[in-house]
């Protein structure tokens, strides 16, 4: 299973490449719901040249066949009915398509296909399944060993017992011994030589038989030394390597990576550890019991103290690392409102500590005192807040074998904020959720004390907040390494890493396989960097302040405000025409500008506002009706969420006649006709439906011209209105020569020339009529 967790990591081509690899012949379901299954199997055990392993390959076939079955039969609920069915039919598609004495030939395709190395993508499954094969190894190794030790201490408590009936016997000598001094001289005497010949006999045997159970013993902790230290290793690699991947991986899903998975995969190894370390103390254990049933002085005390010191530390560390945070409470947290967390035990069902199910508890702390919890510093149980509803006690669930709490309906009631450093704003401090409980293993025998904490949490009040939190926590995400001290992450970072977290969070967010292209990144370079885009960006660094203290130039909003603006005005609003290509969005306007002229008249593109959060402007070219032969590029007014709630993009544009062709010179219709609202029904009880359609009034009356393929424009007078909003629905005011920019071009994104423009307006005659642009 820990190869297909991998595969469901890849994205661009090599996803692609992997998806292709799957259809009629094998469905990528079937490698889905199985993949635990099929990764558990010894595929290369079977010798493909050899006719007599048909056996072996047709009993691995019927249970593959037989898993699909079980799988299927599992499936409840309206998503797992459909499931049930095509799993079905898969296991019944293979029982009928695989022709009996050919089960071989199946085999040799199907495990040729799982880990097929001549592509990127199977050298990745190839590598993954390497691995998964070395923990499989190893612990077959260890299950090996603790039997080998089983059994030589079973061999040793034999020899003990029969040492300790010889011990007896020459004791009962001893006493035979002891009574002959009552007897006459010639009884003694004729029964004495017999007597110290058989002692002298017993006690060699009893001085050879206590060297060879002490060199038992003394080989005995000797494998048991290599066990406990190949039990390190593997531990090492579990929860060092392994879990701390995962970890990492749930925390980059925090920032929209494929879900972290693989959490059973790793629980079935930690249970695997729990169960061999357990066998290994109870075998030290008896075999100290041994020694004092028996002592026979050497350094075994000493040997077995060290082993049993060893062995629960082994499940200490195991105990306490294996208490993981399944679900993460929101990392930006608001007050007052409802969140959930689970956490799990990964060994709880192995040691049983579901026997005696423990409650856990959760606590709000500061950087500060995590801080100082990891250095064993007292923190006087302080909290930086009120958690309501934060205990919760640990279930078993027998069918899936875990135990876990599920904390659904805590509050943060209020947060004690910290004295702030330096420029840092309440929305960069960063808090956590300490979850604690107390674990009793072996019936209390072992009692331990465990403690994990949650990815950062940023607390907000109000939703305005959100924004700068969402930065805090991407930031944090993205850039954390393991191990480090909380929560420091690098204050600066290079540019193509921050595209791949930004890229990363840009897909999650809009939910779209298109992400950024690299001319998209380019753009957003220019924006952050104010460079030229020819530039090579590879080598920059961008710094926390560039990414969201700092307005960006001639600007009142930090780049992430922009960025973040952009993702949530697409999100909303914007994600199928994002999916289907028809905004180009990361252009500016000089670029919109080139590219626009060489297209004809009526071409327009979608870009992201450079002047307002969350807005996004039509760029189309036209004539310039007051000067015959002039071509313009105009740029409406951005939309916003506020926009769009009113009406939506696709109508807006069917709206505009004047829009011809979406760039570079696709008819609109064939773009977003599928959008279009359908028309009003008519009017029920007498009453006519109003219909809100978008004006814009230099270009109301503009007719498509067959002839010439360009729109044409009726030049006509309207008095002036109040310019309430750019994209009112009442006329629109019209244009002055004081809205063209020194390009020609014209510019309705300056909101202050918009204000000049009102009140141009407004000082002119009420019975005056606009001609267009004065010369």
């Amino acid at each position: 299973m820990a190869v297909w967790i991998q595969a469901q990591q890849l994205q661009g081509d090599a996803l692609h490449q992997m998806q292709s690899l799957y259809g009629q012949h094998f469905p990528i379901e079937v490698r889905h719901y199985l993949s635990q299954w099929i990764e558990g199997q010894l595929w290369d055990a079977i010798d493909l040249e050899n006719p007599q392993e048909e056996f072996k390959a047709k009993r691995m076939l019927e249970g593959l066949i037989q898993e699909l079955q079980n799988k299927a039969e599992h499936q409840v609920g309206e998503d797992g009915f459909l499931l049930k069915i095509k799993l079905g039919h898969y296991a019944s598609q293979l029982k009928v398509g695989t022709v009996p004495g050919n089960s071989l030939l199946f085999i040799c395709l199907f495990s040729s296909f799982l880990w097929r190395s001549s592509s990127p993508v199977g050298s990745m499954m190839d590598s993954m399944s390497h691995k998964y094969q070395q923990i499989n190894q190893a612990f077959e190794e260890l299950r090996l060993l603790t039997q080998d030790t089983e059994n030589d201490l079973r061999k040793l408590q034999h020899n003990q017992e029969y040492f300790i009936i010889q011990y007896q016997e020459s004791l009962r000598i001893q006493a035979q011994l002891s009574s002959l001094a009552s007897l006459p001289p010639a009884d003694r005497q004729l029964r004495e030589p017999a007597l110290l010949s058989k002692r002298a006999t017993v006690e060699a045997w009893l001085t050879r038989e206590a060297n060879t159970l002490q060199k038992y013993r003394l080989d005995l902790a000797e494998k048991h030394q290599k066990t406990l230290q190949l039990l390190r290793k593997q531990q090492t690699v579990i929860l060092e390597d392994e879990l701390l991947q995962w970890k990492r991986r749930q925390q980059l899903a925090g920032n929209g990576a494929p879900p972290e998975g693989g959490l059973d995969i790793l629980q079935s190894w930690c249970e695997k550890l729990a169960e061999t370390t357990w066998l290994n103390r109870q075998q030290i254990r008896r075999a100290e019991h041994l020694r004092q049933q028996l002592p026979i002085p050497g350094p075994i005390e000493e040997l077995l103290n060290d082993l049993n010191s060893t062995v629960t530390d082994i499940i200490s560390a195991l105990v306490t690392s294996t208490f993981i945070i399944e679900k993460q409470p929101p990392q930006v947290l608001k007050t007052q409102t409802k969140f959930v967390a689970t956490v799990r035990l990964l060994v709880g069902g192995k040691l049983n500590v579901h026997m005696n199910p423990p409650q856990v508890k959760a606590t709000i702390i500061s950087e500060q005192q995590a801080k100082a919890l990891l250095k064993n510093e007292s923190t006087r149980n302080d909290s930086s807040g009120e958690i309501l509803n934060n205990n919760c006690v640990m279930e078993y669930h027998q069918t899936t074998g875990t135990l876990s709490a599920h904390f659904r309906n805590m509050s943060l009631k209020r947060i004690k904020r910290s004295d702030r450093r330096g420029a840092e704003s309440v929305t960069e401090e960063k808090f956590t959720i300490l979850f604690e409980s107390q674990f009793s293993v072996a019936g209390n025998e072992l009692v331990f004390q465990v403690k994990t904490l949650s990815l950062p949490v940023v607390v907000i009040v109000h939703g305005s907040q959100d924004n700068n939190a969402t930065a805090t926590v991407l930031w944090d995400n993205a850039f954390a390494e393991p191990g480090r001290v909380p929560f420091l992450v690098p204050d600066k970072v290079l540019w193509p890493q921050l595209c791949e977290a930004l890229n990363m969070k840009y897909k999650a967010e809009v939910q779209s396989k298109r992400g950024l292209s690299d001319e998209n990144l380019m753009f957003l370079a220019t924006k952050a960097f104010s460079s030229n885009p020819e530039s090579d960006c590879r080598n920059m660094t961008m710094t926390w302040s560039q990414f969201n203290r700092e307005s960006l130039p001639n600007r009142n909003f930090t780049f992430w405000q922009w960025f973040d603006g952009v993702m949530e005005l697409t999100k909303k609003h914007l994600k199928p025409h994002w999916n289907d290509g028809a905004i180009l969005g990361f252009v500016n306007k000089q670029q919109a500008q080139d590219m626009l002229l060489s297209k004809p008249n009526g071409t327009f593109l979608l870009r992201f506002s450079d002047s307002e959060i969350g807005g996004i402007t039509i760029a189309w070219v036209a004539e310039n009706p007051n000067k015959a032969g002039e071509r313009l590029v105009w740029n409406l007014m951005p939309y916003t969420t506020k926009d769009f709630s009113i009406r939506s993009l696709a109508d807006r544009i069917s709206d505009l006649n004047h829009l011809l062709f979406l760039y570079p010179d696709r008819p609109k219709d064939d773009v977003f006709a599928k959008y279009y609202t359908p028309p009003l029904s008519k009017a029920v009880d007498g009453y006519v439906k109003p219909q809100i359609k978008q004006v814009v009034p230099e270009f109301a009356t503009a007719n498509h011209d067959p002839a010439s393929g360009n729109p044409t424009y009726m030049d006509h007078g309207a008095s002036p209105a109040p310019l309430s909003h750019p994209h009112s629905y009442a006329i629109y005011p019209p244009m002055s020569d004081s809205m063209l920019d020194g390009e020609g071009e014209f510019d309705l994104d300056d909101t202050m020339d918009v204000a000049r423009h009102v009140e141009e307006l407004l000082r002119r005659p009420m019975d005056s009529q606009w001609s267009g642009p004065q010369s």
